[in-house]
């Protein structure tokens, strides 16, 4: 550890330890949990009685030199450990401590299951030169002595330095003339160089950055979004050097195995931000706290380790763009293209705006398609076409990476099942086929059934649609895509719906989700179910004239499961940011930092109060104006959205819609991968088709088209 690191040991309130022992001596893991120590090292306390020699040792190897006094007793990073069980000892006079903890290897796995393979190394491409060959079997990327299996290459340091124009530079000897200078959270003005360290954690290229001379005890964590399907190791995004987060004094934790444009394995993704998280501490000691800061993909990060891993990576989250998860999307999102295919050759559904009733995202005739290039489209054409066939279609991927021409043997790419559900087949298991299992499912949904309700569609069209909707071949029987997705088969093969892999007809067959996978990953944590306990403030900008896939109601559908989850949500507030009409203009996360510093203050002053009884008085639900001027403010903005009570005012200045599940009669903090059912006779006489009561021909359709009964949400 550095000598910054120990001034600021003596002084920090430390992040939760792993201890053993109690009384007057206790010895603890600060770095991680004693049975996931990572990479032959970790930071140890030892609580002493005042006065007494102290010595600790290492499977009865002396390491006491390796401690130093701080206000919490003697801290010190223990190196050596071997991979499997090892027994750090403290002794003080007559009292003997014992810890046992648990090595592994610095590349993983520690609970993530088997590495996957091919694994394309990208060590050049993030400056660290090619990856070390260890000369295994071809599964990873030749290099000039071999082959390297995990990616490896050693860790580089740098320093570099914010110019006044605004860019990153290295670090000369003298100091530059363009040297910036920054303002940190406590108020200390002084030169933008930024200390660097990357290296590989868990396969995956890790960045810690920090103000040389202004770190503030903070950290961020930094998650990014993007949709992909893995076997890539990935590369550093821009986020890694936050100039905001990285001014004001934050250190700035990244990796590309927390960017869900390298994979969506989020059991793969918590273990390596816990992984990097452990690399920060061993090195700069406990933060103040953690903050985690990313949208999209980078939000549900947040969402999912605050559950599975409590503050382990992150004491508090400021989640953007924010889903649930991802894997619950995957309900509705596949969908998307039946409905598509359907409405396009229906001419009812010429008008854009209509097609809301079925898929109950936005849709407009007015915002440009970027399929025809003419004005109409909707947020299934907009914001989640492709993502069909690279979730579900194991013979299509839009990796064309052309470092893949450095695979051997030639054709190990054409290997891969290109699928979320390969991706991520540690979690849903595997067929007796081979094929990692599926979850998608729409046995009995009734596809704009509340529209039928509300009579925005007739009872003709409400059994049309759900008569040829049809559903996904299952995952052997697909083919490779047509133009857009195969740029070759353009223009004549065009397929933008993926029609080749539907089941078609009249009645078209529904398709049931693997129930083993189903059980999978509802129990896997990969499924967002509310349980968590950070302090949380939810931001978006308001994208839903923009068709953009972050629909707004997801920031409520994770309130409902954490209301569901244990009846309080107490500790997340949701802010939305107007970006009508042409996108956003102002950036909430600032003052997000801002609030956040203040909660967590509030939680170290007063930690019998919680989360929720520290919240400072900008902690709250709230709503601004394109240039972020507040709208309105408090614990009534919202109501309407999840009670029925009057619309509040952020409320009626901000639309919500739904999804095709939702219009099909599903909650709106969805999650159901597969419905209940109930015969149509008893949905008939629950009165759930509203004023439509079917006659004798049309109960028959009904009972054609579902003939094992409809959803019973």
């Amino acid at each position: 550890m550095t000598t910054l690191t120990l001034a600021l040991l003596a002084s920090l309130t430390p992040a939760p330890a792993y201890a053993a022992g109690g009384g007057a001596l206790a010895l603890e893991v600060l770095s991680s949990r004693p049975d996931q120590v990572s990479g032959g090292d970790a930071l140890v306390r030892v609580r002493h009685p005042k006065g007494v020699r102290v010595s600790v040792s290492r499977d009865g190897v002396d390491v006491s030199a390796a401690f130093t006094e701080t206000a919490d007793g003697l801290t010190g990073l223990v190196t050596g450990l071997r991979p499997g069980r090892n027994t750090i000892t403290a002794t003080a006079g007559p009292l003997r401590r014992t810890l046992s903890v648990r090595d592994f290897p610095i590349e993983g796995p520690i609970f993530s299951g088997p590495h996957q393979y091919p694994f394309l190394c990208k060590t050049e491409r993030g400056g660290l030169g090619p990856p070390v060959a260890d000369n295994q079997d071809g599964q990873g990327m030749r290099t000039a002595g071999g082959w390297s299996r995990d990616c490896f290459a050693p860790t580089v340091t740098d320093r570099l330095y914010r110019s006044t124009d605004g860019t990153y530079k290295p670090m000369p000897a003298e100091r530059p003339a363009d040297l910036a200078t920054t303002t940190t959270l406590d108020g200390r003005t002084v030169d933008f160089v930024v200390r660097r360290e990357r290296g590989v954690i868990n396969r995956f290229l890790y960045s810690i950055a920090m103000l040389e001379d202004g770190w503030t005890g903070r950290a961020i964590y930094r998650f990014d979004g993007g949709v992909a399907i893995g076997h890539d190791q990935g590369t550093l995004g821009g986020g890694a050097l936050d100039p905001y987060g990285l001014g004001k004094g934050y250190a700035i934790l990244y990796s590309s195995g927390t960017r869900t444009s390298t994979h969506y394995n989020l059991i793969l993704g918590g273990e390596t931000a816990l992984m990097v998280k452990e690399r920060f501490i061993e090195r700069y000691g406990p933060p103040l706290y953690t903050v985690g800061v990313g949208g999209s993909g980078g939000a549900i990060q947040q969402y999912i380790y605050g559950q599975n891993y409590g503050d382990r990576v992150i004491d508090a989250a400021i989640p953007q763009y924010s889903y649930p998860d991802m894997v619950t999307q995957t309900i509705h999102v596949g969908d998307c293209e039946l409905l598509e295919r359907y409405m396009d050759q229906n001419p009812r559904w010429a008008r854009w705006d209509d097609r809301t009733a079925l898929i109950g995202m936005n849709a407009s005739d007015t915002v440009a398609n970027p399929y025809t290039g003419r004005p109409g489209s909707d947020e299934c054409v907009n914001g989640w076409r492709g993502l069909t066939p690279l979730t579900m279609n194991p013979k299509w991927t839009s990796n064309n990476d052309p470092e893949w021409a450095l695979m051997d043997p030639p054709g190990v790419k054409d290997t891969v099942q290109w699928t979320h559900w390969d991706d991520v087949r540690t979690v849903y298991g595997v067929d007796e086929r081979g094929y990692a299992r599926s979850t998608w499912d729409n046995v009995g949904v009734q596809y704009g059934l509340r529209s039928l309700v509300a009579g925005v569609i007739t009872p003709a069209e409400f059994l049309d649609v759900n008569a040829k909707a049809g559903s996904w071949k299952e995952q052997p029987d697909m083919t490779q895509e047509g133009c857009p997705f195969v740029r070759a088969a353009c223009p004549g093969d065009l397929d933008p719906w993926s029609a080749r892999n539907m089941n078609l007809g009249d009645p078209a067959p529904r398709r049931a989700g693997d129930p083993v996978a189903i059980s999978n990953v509802e129990r896997s944590g990969l499924v967002f179910r509310g349980a968590i306990d950070l302090p949380v403030i939810d931001w978006r900008p308001y994208l839903e004239d923009q068709l953009d896939m972050h629909n707004a109601h997801q920031s409520f559908a994770s309130r409902q499961r954490m209301l569901d989850h244990d009846g309080r949500a107490d500790n997340q507030v949701i802010w939305f940011t107007d970006a009508r009409p042409d996108g956003p203009k102002f950036d909430q996360t600032p003052e997000a930092l801002q609030v956040m510093d203040q909660w967590m203050a509030n939680l170290r002053r007063h930690p019998g109060r919680g989360v929720a009884g520290n919240r400072p008085p900008l902690a709250v639900d709230r709503c601004f104006a394109t240039d972020g001027t507040q709208l309105a403010a408090g614990p009534h903005v919202w109501d309407g959205v999840l009670d029925r009570r009057p619309p509040g005012a952020c409320t009626r200045r901000f639309p919500l819609y739904g999804t095709s599940r939702t219009v099909a009669g599903g909650p709106l903090e969805g999650g159901v991968y597969k419905c209940r059912l109930q015969p149509v006779g008893r949905a008939v006489a629950r009165g759930l088709y509203g004023s439509w009561r079917p006659t004798p021909e049309e109960r028959a359709r009904l009972e054609q088209i579902f003939p094992t009964g409809v959803c019973d949400y």
